[in-house]
């Protein structure tokens, strides 16, 4: 298949997933300061969710820059990993209304795991199927930022656990970054 429309389709379902995130944020009571500041949790964490969508089709748009073909198998995972995406917004407004519950901060952390995860098996499905593309294989030589973001996820999990549950949405926020700077992720 060629790789454009999967593009598109991809492109699509993520301003889907985007535009039933911020319809999910509360209207202030009034037109306070006060009215808006109490709804300042689930601004921030509409933000985060923000983040997280636009680094994943910051990462998409990148890595079809340089597919020349996709297989079965990497639409097949592609649509997983939306799918997963896809629970952001109740996630979003989950941990916006149960902001120091670890289960709503593990829920959302899992989601974000579980993306990264089938992000590398989409990256081993890519480089099988287009095994001639030079620039996919070295782009994906290694998985090296991708596991160290998993790492920042294992520190964010125990010290939401053992300290403040907040921590595993904030090393969410912190492990978008690593994927870019760690690795050679950013297909320069």
């Amino acid at each position: 298949m060629n790789s454009e429309r999967f593009e598109a389709l991809i492109d699509a379902i993520l301003a889907i997933i985007l535009t039933i995130i911020v319809l999910e944020i509360p209207m202030a009571a009034d037109g306070s300061w006060q009215a808006l500041f109490e709804i300042h949790l689930e601004f921030i964490i509409y933000a985060l969710s923000f983040l997280v969508i636009f680094n994943f089709w910051n990462y998409n748009n990148n890595l079809f820059s340089i597919v020349n073909k996709v297989s079965r198998e990497v639409i097949w995972l592609t649509a997983l990993s939306l799918f997963v995406l896809s629970l952001l917004p109740y996630l979003t407004i989950f941990v916006a209304e149960n902001f120091n519950s670890f289960i709503a901060h593990a829920a959302y952390g899992l989601d974000f795991v579980t993306t990264a995860i089938i992000s590398i098996f989409i990256a081993e499905a890519l480089k099988r199927s287009d095994k001639g593309n030079i620039a996919l294989q070295v782009a994906f030589k290694d998985n090296k930022s991708l596991y160290c973001m998993l790492a920042l996820m294992l520190i964010g999990y125990i010290l939401g656990y053992f300290v403040y549950p907040p921590a595993i949405t904030l090393f969410c926020l912190i492990s978008i970054p690593s994927l870019w700077i760690i690795g050679k992720y950013a297909f320069r």
